[in-house]
């Protein structure tokens, strides 16, 4: 728990910070961060024994850096950072930093149930170097998880952290969307830089640019699925579970569509649909892995609960990867 001098140390030192221009800090000018771009949301490798594998998560993002992204998403939900410890989450984000090309973005999922925690997490996470925080709903109690309780705790978090803040709505594995209203009010915080919606609805993601369009916010697909639909409506980039076994097809989409080129984009769009659904909503992390692992990336176990995919589920994954074309 954060005691009173480093609540208060870090009260004192956010309007100094918000105008250094340190990784992920605003510019002087007033300007927020860009995070506009590709991020894959990197997955934790795990051993035989569920310790978690810091050498495979280092040789897996060498690997990675090899593609355009803008940067890196780690402790998202594909980072399965519900099943880790405080420090592992920590540590693994520590690993990511040291590991990774410098001029590229790290975004670090901190959120938690409560808005202290939050706010402690995202501060240890700025500490070892974290360059913007990615601040998913809380949901335990999501029956009370109402626009002004959520207004309110993402104005703490973004108040007291050292780092900008993107808001996190992944309806799926919250069961929460955030409120459009909610955003509309947060996008007007100047720590709060956008938004990642994994939700899927276009209309919704289209919605949220048209009412922030006057603020200095801007919003990412949470899934390579609806990337070209959501960048022809006015996101800046995705956070994209595919661009983890297809890196340089998920930023070719992106060139495609920001040059304009949307019948190429189109082609190309249809042929990750199936794929994209197959390592997300259908089979989730455990064909996410699966597939790291059949195109040369570590993708090992996941922590229990989770459970390794049946041989039925494995010829299912494959086929709709084939059948486009990837395998």
């Amino acid at each position: 728990m954060l005691g009173p001098q480093v609540w208060s140390s870090v009260r004192q030192g956010l309007s100094r910070s918000l105008s250094r221009n340190v990784r992920g800090w605003a510019s002087g000018e007033g300007k927020k961060v860009d995070i506009a771009g590709i991020y894959p949301p990197v997955t934790t490798p795990f051993t035989a024994t569920a310790e978690v594998d810091y050498g495979k998560l280092e040789e897996n993002l060498h690997k990675l850096g090899t593609f355009p992204f803008r940067g890196f998403v780690v402790q998202g939900s594909n980072g399965e950072f519900p099943f880790l410890t405080s420090s592992e989450r920590l540590e693994v984000v520590s690993r990511v930093r040291q590991a990774m090309p410098k001029n590229k973005l790290l975004l670090a999922g901190s959120g938690c149930e409560s808005t202290q925690a939050t706010v402690e997490m995202t501060v240890s996470m700025a500490q070892v170097g974290a360059d913007v925080a990615m601040v998913v709903t809380p949901c335990y109690y999501r029956g009370r998880m109402s626009s002004a309780a959520l207004i309110h705790h993402y104005t703490k978090v973004a108040d007291l952290s050292p780092i900008p803040v993107v808001l996190y709505s992944v309806p799926a594995n919250t069961g929460l969307d955030l409120p459009v209203d909610a955003v509309v009010t947060l996008s007007q915080h100047p720590n709060i830089v956008g938004m990642k919606d994994s939700g899927g609805d276009v209309t919704r993601i289209g919605l949220i640019v048209h009412k922030t369009r006057k603020q200095d916010f801007q919003v990412l697909a949470g899934s390579a699925g609806f990337l070209m639909a959501s960048y022809a409506l006015g996101a800046v980039g995705g956070v994209c579970a595919l661009a983890n076994v297809l890196g340089a097809q998920v930023c070719q989409l992106e060139r495609l569509c920001l040059t304009g080129q949307w019948e190429d984009a189109q082609k190309l769009q249809h042929r990750l649909i199936e794929p994209n659904a197959a390592v997300t909503r259908r089979f989730g992390i455990p064909g996410l892995k699966k597939m790291m692992d059949w195109f040369g990336y570590y993708g090992g176990p996941c922590r229990a609960p989770l459970q390794e995919l049946s041989p039925a589920e494995e010829e299912a994954l494959r086929m709709d990867f084939t059948s486009n074309g990837w395998l």
